[in-house]
């Protein structure tokens, strides 16, 4: 049965949503960008450690995919189901573990079994945490602390990557080294957020969430001008966020679910074209020295691009939406139609960098709108399902297309057709009330 907060600590109630904040931006900044936005400076020391193709090495990475598909509904009922605390202090230690036992490992089957460890410990801190933290904490600028937090996972892997190089170059077996630093890494930094910091809601410390302190005065003018006031039957009090919304089983019966698992798919599938945009670079004339800044410049965009599309989120939604998509048909554009002016081929990348963003900003923000936040972790986790399925074979299949004749002119434009339709699979669900009012007892 859900508590009201009475009188709650002011100190406490201005301070602690922020904790909240800096816990997610630990989750991306440490156990996100360790695992995932540096996993790719261990694939050519290791494989050459080891005397194997690259293709033997990187399978740990596919299995660690695969695995997160498949545990993504799990994680999701154990959000919904237990206390966060425990979830997510389980899920960065088997992060922590699957690191430090690929530091350790010395036989690729070895290396696959910590991509299964790693699948099922990081679907929670990667795709659920932050978006169910933030929602369960705030009433207010929901988008722009999503945002907020999900720009660490570039600026995380900026950082990290240049440290984790530095430390495999010490020493002809310096991956391992930089595995071990990497499993310290997550485990003395993020533990103490998820065992001493974490509450699933503010109703279990007493407090309110952020931004629900200016809506009473609001309610309770709405309430005063009501023509019912005074008379015998009040009008009930409104529930609590977290208690509104479809059930998982309602959510996969509406059109919208299937629109939403479209549109986390496709968006996914598109953002995969970054890794190509430095192969891109290097097939155009006097464009090779560019490489390394178009995927740079296309990173800063990705971080600066989901802080403004939480801001804009904030106001609209449809408006997150056309910036985003907007920003990615932009940059496309600039990148195909100069393709021999630096700065604009940098622009381009840049401006890719919004709809880059819309994977992690846009879909989960566009979930809680369509179905509320009763039961957002299990409808998230399959979702987001989608989006893992179509990262998995995304690169195969845009770098089938740019082997062809004129590949990376055809891999623009089925970006272009790709970004069109999701807007539409974005925007279809939000034009109807698909929430239905769900109470816990």
């Amino acid at each position: 049965m859900s508590t009201t907060p009475t009188q709650p600590s002011s100190r406490k109630q201005a301070v602690y949503p922020y904790l909240i904040v800096l816990s997610g931006i630990v989750f991306t900044a440490i156990p996100v960008s360790l695992v995932c936005s540096c996993a790719g400076i261990f694939f050519t020391p290791v494989s050459n450690y080891f005397h194997v193709p690259k293709a033997a090495f990187t399978g740990y990475f596919s299995i660690f995919s695969v695995t997160m598909v498949v545990f993504l509904p799990v994680a999701g009922w154990l959000m919904h189901r237990y206390d966060l605390r425990i979830v997510l202090t389980a899920s960065t230690i088997l992060a922590g573990l699957g690191c430090l036992g690929m530091s350790r490992s010395s036989a690729m089957w070895q290396f696959y079994l910590c991509g299964v460890v790693l699948g099922i410990g990081m679907p929670p801190i990667l795709y659920l945490s932050v978006p169910t933290l933030i929602n369960a904490w705030f009433r207010k600028r929901v988008g722009f602390f999503i945002g907020l937090c999900m720009a660490f996972t570039g600026i995380g892997g900026v950082i990290f990557n240049q440290i984790g190089t530095m430390i495999i170059r010490s020493a002809p077996d310096g991956w391992r080294r930089g595995y071990l630093v990497f499993a310290i890494l997550i485990l003395v930094i993020t533990l103490p957020f998820t065992i001493f910091v974490i509450r699933g809601t503010p109703e279990q410390m007493g407090l309110l969430p952020y931004g629900a302190a200016d809506q009473e005065p609001a309610a309770a003018e709405a309430a005063s001008n009501s023509p019912n006031t005074g008379s015998k039957y009040k009008k009930s009090p409104e529930p609590a966020a977290s208690t509104v919304g479809m059930t998982a089983s309602q959510a996969l019966r509406s059109p919208a679910f299937w629109a939403l698992a479209l549109f986390c798919g496709l968006i996914t599938m598109n953002q995969t074209i970054y890794q190509f945009l430095p192969s891109y670079a290097a097939s155009l004339p006097s464009m090779a020295a560019y490489t390394g800044l178009i995927a740079s410049s296309c990173m800063a965009g990705q971080a600066i691009g989901k802080v403004i599309l939480g801001m804009v989120n904030d106001s609209s939604i449809v408006g997150g939406l056309c910036l985003g998509i907007g920003g990615g048909v932009l940059g496309v554009c600039l990148m195909v139609a100069f393709p021999g002016l630096p700065a604009l081929l940098l622009l381009g990348a840049f401006a890719f960098g919004l709809v880059y963003a819309c994977t992690t900003v846009q879909t989960p923000i566009l979930v809680t709108a369509v179905f509320g936040s009763y039961d957002y972790t299990n409808i998230y986790a399959r979702i987001q399902m989608v989006g893992s399925l179509a990262s998995a074979f995304a690169a195969l299949f845009w770098g089938a297309i740019a082997d062809l004749p004129h590949g990376y002119i055809i891999m623009f434009g089925l970006s272009i057709l790709i970004m069109v339709a999701a807007l539409f699979l974005g925007i279809i669900p939000l034009k109807g009330t698909h929430k239905s009012a769900t109470q816990t007892d």
